[in-house]
């Protein structure tokens, strides 16, 4: 199936660029590029992209109250938003992530990653730009829990092995090193990713590893 693919970014020059190199992939289509936030969410509902890759600085809505507005859309609920920003140490990553993103990259990442996160991300994984993520986190998620993150109270709720793999979802391991750091099969890991975000509600890994933090199962600086 080919990816629909919605851009919103305020510079010309940026979006341009993008639009060149997800249309020279053959399994997805640019379907609408927006400059403002607002613009962003109108395309979302009138475009029906698959997914909006988002940058998070933008003039008249900035992209993490857009994608807020996206995620909080029932006829929206299968659209993923992508982050992209300037700067790996941008704390409003974590809000964006906690507003209902699926992931964030930074924008000096090689052409075929972008596409690949695209990828992942379309495919309802989520995907935390390799680097500090945990630091990141952990330095930034400090304030009470204030978006669209499960609540903490299903974290009882959680056998011990659940835990055990949330803690290291929230490292930024992906299945397949969760079952060689827990002696698990791959299939087994995802069953209990699974089983985790359902339990909790969340709508993805990258909500995962945001209540890890916000519940205290992981203490900043730790990981």
């Amino acid at each position: 199936m080919t990816i629909r693919v919605l851009l919103a970014d305020d510079q010309n020059l940026v979006r341009a660029s993008f639009a060149m190199l997800v249309s020279s992939a053959g399994d997805m289509e640019v379907v609408a590029e927006a400059g403002t936030g607002r613009e962003a969410v109108a395309l979302a509902r009138s475009a029906r992209a698959d997914l909006i890759v988002m940058d998070i600085r933008m003039p008249d809505l900035d992209g993490i109250e857009a994608t807020r507005l996206i995620a909080s859309d029932e006829d929206l609920a299968g659209v993923k938003v992508l982050v992209l920003t300037t700067y790996e140490t941008d704390e409003h990553i974590v809000e964006a992530l906690r507003a209902g993103a699926s992931g964030f990259l930074v924008k000096d990442i090689r052409p075929a990653e972008l596409l690949d996160a695209i990828r992942t991300v379309a495919a309802g994984d989520s995907l935390l730009s390799p680097g500090p993520t945990s630091r990141l986190i952990a330095r930034f998620l400090r304030a009470p829990n204030t978006g669209t993150t499960p609540a903490v109270g299903g974290l009882s709720g959680l056998s011990e092995r659940e835990r055990q793999v949330l803690a290291l979802v929230a490292r930024g391991l992906n299945n397949p090193e969760i079952a060689d750091a827990l002696g698990l099969s791959p299939l087994t890991a995802k069953t209990h990713v699974s089983r985790i975000m359902g339990k909790l509600g969340a709508r993805d890994r990258a909500q995962l590893v945001i209540l890890a933090y916000e519940s205290g199962l992981v203490i900043p600086g730790t990981v």
